[in-house]
């Protein structure tokens, strides 16, 4: 007998778990729609070409590659060992697998306004919420299956579709009491001036400087001289990582640090821009964000989860504006953002800060205490569901105590008892549950007592 299981990473939902993310999902969606984003949504799996050299070498490692079909088949045999052979190598091929499920929901959408940028309407503003799959290792916060809700704009260079996202992701975190999130800022241009400056590799620069919360100044020093960086490389990457205070003094720190880089000058005016037009946001300019370089070209956001949880990063994205390029289709210009449901949601647990009426799903429950009482209760309860009032007669004949902890439990608001002597009265006993209290009420009014 196999004993039943889920793969590392993948969780199932109960009722109670749905109705709390469904509370997260419809935040973000409203607040989207607030700011005219329209939906999309895209297959789980794509061509594995598509994804693919989209999220640099350790992105390409969490993809989830699907297996070709019949590989099994005797005469495909020799093929299927060709093809293993070859990813021994560490190489990909076609033999073995030609998709993958994908891994976010930026590269589909640059996919999708490839194939059908002559027919949309520019800018396009799009949000999505679906699943996305990573072979990463399963820990606290870090799933191999996860939602991601994402707002994108094509078809513009306009800061102010920053300031929109920016303002989105306040609208959503303060609507669900997360007042204490921090929205860090960077642009990747500074970064690339780094790199110009230091006279090193952007990549090789970037990625170390990305692990600094992780492993700390002096090991991202290590990693820059195991690459091949000199002394006064590392000293001028070193001030750059020590930049501290406010927005203002990092601002002006960034511009002596780079004072005559024009790259560099047109990143902090940009970030300039923003943070001026978000009083009400908490925006901190972080200039060791160096998230998504490979292809983000201006801003970078990341929403970092209040400090007395230790989750990190629920939220991020910044500025693409040859994203589309990947697939042929040459300058047009996108910004976009994401929510990470799955962490929101154990934020939002361990600060209690679900609302408490979120599991209140059923509203009457109807006793079965015999065929024609039975048949009395089913009646009215269609036409409580006729108002909306949702409700449940219970499934067979049993002792009313079974019925009500059943009752209790899948938390029902009020339960209707129609027994014999109701039938002849015409009067039902409605019990709220919350409290216990009870009263007779005539039938043609149960549906006036449980709306009031």
């Amino acid at each position: 007998m196999t004993k039943p299981s889920l793969p590392q990473g993948m969780r199932d939902f109960s009722a109670e778990t749905v109705r709390k993310r469904n509370y997260i999902f419809n935040n973000i969606q409203k607040a989207f729609e607030l700011y005219g984003f329209e939906p999309l949504e895209t297959p789980a799996m794509e061509n594995l070409e598509t994804l693919l050299g989209k999220y640099g070498d350790e992105g390409d490692k969490l993809i989830f590659k699907v297996l070709n079909n019949g590989l099994n088949d005797p005469k495909n045999i020799d093929k299927a060992t060709a093809g293993f052979a070859k990813v021994l190598e560490g190489k990909n091929t076609t033999e073995l697998t030609e998709r993958a499920l994908k891994y976010d929901l930026t590269i589909p959408f640059a996919r999708f306004v490839a194939m059908h940028h002559g027919q949309l309407t520019l800018p396009y503003k799009r949000y999505q919420m679906q699943p996305v799959w990573r072979a990463d290792r399963p820990q606290k916060g870090r799933y191999r299956e996860f939602t991601q809700c994402d707002a994108d704009v094509v078809g513009s260079k306009s800061l102010l579709n920053e300031v929109d996202l920016a303002n989105i992701y306040h609208h959503v975190f303060t609507g669900l009491g997360l007042k204490g999130y921090a929205l860090h800022i960077n642009n990747r241009k500074i970064l690339a001036a780094l790199a110009q400056i230091c006279g090193g590799d952007l990549m090789t620069i970037t990625v170390a400087i990305d692990k600094l919360d992780k492993i700390g100044e002096e090991k991202v020093m290590f990693e820059l001289k195991e690459n091949g960086l000199n002394d006064q490389q590392r000293k001028t990457i070193s001030s750059y990582l020590n930049i501290i205070g406010s927005n203002a003094d990092k601002l002006d720190a960034l511009l002596k640090l780079f004072p005559s880089d024009a790259m560099a000058m047109e990143g902090i005016a940009e970030i300039k821009f923003i943070s001026e037009k978000l009083p009400e946001v908490n925006l901190i300019l972080d200039p060791t964000l160096a998230r998504g370089l490979n292809y983000y070209t201006g801003t970078i956001f990341e929403v970092k989860a209040p400090s007395e949880v230790k989750i990190g990063s629920i939220g991020g994205g910044g500025r693409y504006d040859d994203l589309t390029g990947l697939f042929g289709v040459k300058d047009i210009a996108g910004v976009g953002i994401s929510f990470g449901v799955d962490r929101i949601y154990d934020v939002l647990e361990e600060m209690n800060l679900f609302p408490p009426d979120l599991q209140k799903g059923l509203q009457v429950f109807f006793m079965n205490l015999g065929e024609k009482e039975a048949n009395v209760s089913y009646n009215i309860l269609q036409q409580l569901r006729g108002a909306g009032i949702s409700g449940e007669l219970f499934h067979e004949i049993a002792k009313m105590d079974k019925q009500l902890k059943y009752a209790d439990k899948k938390s029902f608001q009020f339960a209707v008892i129609i027994g014999s002597q109701e039938l002849q009265t015409g009067q039902a006993v409605v019990k709220t549950l919350s409290t216990g209290t009870q009263e007779k009420i005539s039938f043609e009014n149960i549906l006036t007592f449980i709306k009031t």
